[in-house]
């Protein structure tokens, strides 16, 4: 089995603020905006507030607007916005970002863990804010063991059509476009749903304590394991995590595999 730390959500290039820990520990990933999008953010909705409102309520000087288009994905909360009949949640990868889980060898049964730049939030006299001294830390928010790729449009459940990777023009017949869906259950927790978002949780989160959001406190065991885009990330007394890519990709030892649960449960 493999492991796939996955970053997602808003970050200081897309959506340009942090993904919010709301006051009752949901960890809400923001999907990015993207112009190409079937979705805006004034169209899905947490707890009868939409994505904008709380986007613009967190950061009243963001510059998008309610009608921009946004990319939901990968795309795990069913009642963010209505569904078609039979819909599971679906992540897609395309471009350099698929070539690189490709060239690794990413197949049926391993395990995405979905990660991201969030900040605690609170209510403050009726409205959502960032809490004041509240840190910019990497967390795990989600994951998905791989039960099934879908690598041709042709192939596509009806209700995948609204899924961004099957319908705009990204999608292509060329292998270079691919969606992910989860097993039923997990292989390493049986009882375990193959996909599940998570709350927040201190062990949890990757950010070493009083560190920048990018230094990250993993255990030691973590040292003897090659990560994609991380030739040489230990330092004195933590892991400086890669700025770019969007998947670090892994070979899961049984003390990756215990972490993973520990993580999950």
């Amino acid at each position: 089995m493999k492991i796939i730390l996955s970053r997602k959500g808003f970050d200081s290039a897309n959506g340009c603020q942090p993904n919010p820990i709301l006051p009752d520990g949901t960890l809400l990933s923001l999907p990015i905006p993207d112009e190409k999008g079937n979705n805006t953010f004034s169209s899905l909705y947490w707890n009868g507030m939409s994505f904008y409102d709380i986007i613009h309520s967190l950061k009243p000087k963001t510059k998008l607007n309610e009608a921009d288009c946004c990319h939901l994905d990968p795309d795990l909360r069913e009642n963010v916005r209505s569904r078609l009949q039979g819909w599971k949640p679906a992540f897609g990868q395309a471009g350099s970002a698929l070539t690189h889980l490709q060239n690794h060898g990413v197949s049926v049964g391993d395990l995405f863990l979905f990660f991201g730049w969030f900040k605690e939030t609170e209510i403050n006299q009726g409205r959502l804010i960032y809490k004041r001294k509240a840190k910019d830390i990497h967390v795990i928010y989600g994951y998905m063991q791989i039960g099934e790729m879908i690598e041709r449009k042709a192939d596509a459940y009806d209700w995948l059509k609204d899924h961004p990777h099957i319908g705009d023009n990204r999608n292509r017949e060329d292998g270079k476009n691919t969606i992910y869906l989860p097993t039923d259950k997990l292989s390493i927790m049986p009882k375990v749903n193959g996909c599940g978002l998570l709350n927040y949780r201190k062990d949890r989160v990757l950010t070493k304590e009083g560190m920048s959001r990018g230094k990250w406190d993993l255990p030691s065991f973590f040292k003897n394991v090659e990560i994609s885009y991380h030739p040489d990330p230990w330092r004195d007394n933590y892991f400086q995590s890669a700025a770019i890519g969007q998947e670090f990709v892994m070979e899961a030892t049984p003390e990756i595999i215990d972490w993973a649960r520990h993580i999950i449960e």
